[in-house]
């Protein structure tokens, strides 16, 4: 695995978004068998296209979770929409994104997300009043 500056920066933009278990938890537990797509993750996902000008995270976090809910992708709705709430989204900007997706996805598709999206803000929201 090539280490340099862009990897450094995309490890760092997966741990602001998803704290060390999405950042360094995930490198530690890389494999001869997934080393490479964790290098691909970690250096274009977010040391690349993540960084560019253009749109902010807080946007990308919209745009990633809408294709998500478009494709199905449960597990993936889970893991973005703890970074999308690291870049800032609302509680309601979420809800509001589920709700639209039923328009283009159709119903199941925003179910899925939905579900995803009140575990999520449960754990979230519990996390919280154990740390007050």
């Amino acid at each position: 695995m090539i280490k340099d500056s862009q990897y450094d920066a995309g490890l760092e933009l997966r741990r602001a978004m998803f704290g060390p278990a999405g950042a360094e938890g995930q490198v530690e537990h890389t494999t001869a068998f997934n080393d490479k797509m964790q290098e691909v993750v970690t250096r274009y996902c977010f040391g690349d296209i993540w960084q560019r000008e253009g749109l902010d995270k807080r946007t990308r976090s919209l745009i990633t979770l809408a294709m998500l809910v478009a494709t199905g992708k449960a597990h993936e709705i889970r893991i973005h929409l703890r970074g999308g709430l690291a870049n800032g989204l609302t509680e309601e900007e979420i809800r509001e994104l589920m709700l639209h997706s039923f328009l283009y996805c159709g119903i199941p598709a925003a179910m899925e997300g939905f579900r995803a999206a009140e575990e999520i803000l449960a754990e979230v929201q519990a996390a919280e009043l154990a740390d007050v």
